[in-house]
């Protein structure tokens, strides 16, 4: 009875297919995490696990890489820093191709994959995934809302910006319900509104309110792919991140190397994983993490360039 019993987990565990969802949410310093403990990230890293990481490449070193927003993001995507995939700051003037992100080497592993991307920022997708370009393979997404931070009748362009607040909640809103509906395969989803916050407020009851704002958002996901689990035979990864921290005197600015601009975190749904998560974690970690997950083989000429490690075991 004990065998049976086991042959059926042992399928059912089998059977259950792989998808992934990353959320990067803009501008959070660890320590602020540890502050405010945010209710869904606490409850996600409750059941899952949480853990400082570090973004800026080794201080000092070839890799050393600006704690700027697009160049975190694309070390994130990558799974290598700056001196490989080219991107020093927000303007994305000329991305390395050769260094794939996790959504190229997923389509050019499984072609049936469906992707989607959810963003403040339109560049995201069309510069840093390069979605249509030759240089990816005329990478596609299936699902893309995006965007939004161009209509400016929609969403006026006011000084306290709000707009990116209400574009934030509408991103978040279409990824879950696309994941309600198509769940697909392996999803982005980015929110800004705490990085502007942070930028005009710095340390402050503004900013820290922006960061609640965004744990209801993450929160709506969570529940999404919680549902999932429960009525598929669906098996998700949800990573929960931020590209940059903050300076220490004021808390507006980054991009420099000091401690609090480098240090930053990772959140995860998953209970397992290695001595990766807990020494050493960086934000490059999440590109081999997401293919372990999807069971992606890595090309060998792409991960030997690779400067992240998997964290899951």
């Amino acid at each position: 009875m004990k065998q049976l019993l086991f042959l059926f987990l042992s399928i059912t565990v089998f059977a259950q297919k792989p998808k992934a969802i990353v959320i990067l949410v803009d501008g959070i310093p660890y320590d602020v995490i540890q502050k405010l403990k945010p209710k869904n990230l606490s409850q996600i890293a409750e059941n899952g696990s949480m853990a400082p990481a570090y973004v800026g490449g080794e201080r000092g070193g070839a890799t050393e890489s600006p704690t700027i927003s697009a160049v975190g993001y694309n070390s994130m995507l990558t799974g290598v820093w700056t001196n490989k995939h080219n991107v020093w700051g927000n303007g994305i003037e000329a991305p390395n191709y050769k260094y794939p992100t996790f959504f190229k080497v997923a389509r050019d592993q499984k072609p049936k994959l469906k992707f989607g991307i959810f963003s403040t920022w339109l560049d995201n997708r069309t510069k840093l995934l390069g979605e249509g370009l030759p240089q990816t393979n005329h990478l596609k997404m299936d699902f893309a809302y995006d965007g939004y931070e161009l209509d400016t009748v929609n969403f006026p362009h006011r000084p306290d910006k709000r707009y990116i607040k209400e574009i934030d909640e509408l991103v978040t809103s279409k990824a879950t319900e696309t994941i309600r509906l198509q769940a697909p395969d392996i999803s982005w989803l980015y929110l800004e509104f705490t990085d502007d916050m942070g930028h005009r407020y710095g340390d402050s009851e503004p900013f820290y309110r922006s960061v609640y704002h965004a744990d209801s958002l993450i929160g709506e996901v969570y529940k999404a792919i919680v549902e999932r689990e429960k009525t598929t035979k669906e098996k998700w990864l949800l990573i929960v991140t931020t590209d940059h921290g903050r300076d220490a005197k004021t808390g507006k600015n980054h991009g420099g190397q000091s401690d609090r601009e480098r240090i930053t975190w990772i959140c995860t749904n998953q209970p397992k994983t290695n001595e990766r998560f807990r020494y050493g974690l960086a934000i490059v970690d999440i590109f081999p993490s997401v293919c372990q997950f999807m069971k992606i083989n890595i090309p060998d000429t792409v991960k030997k360039e690779l400067e992240g490690r998997s964290f899951l075991k």
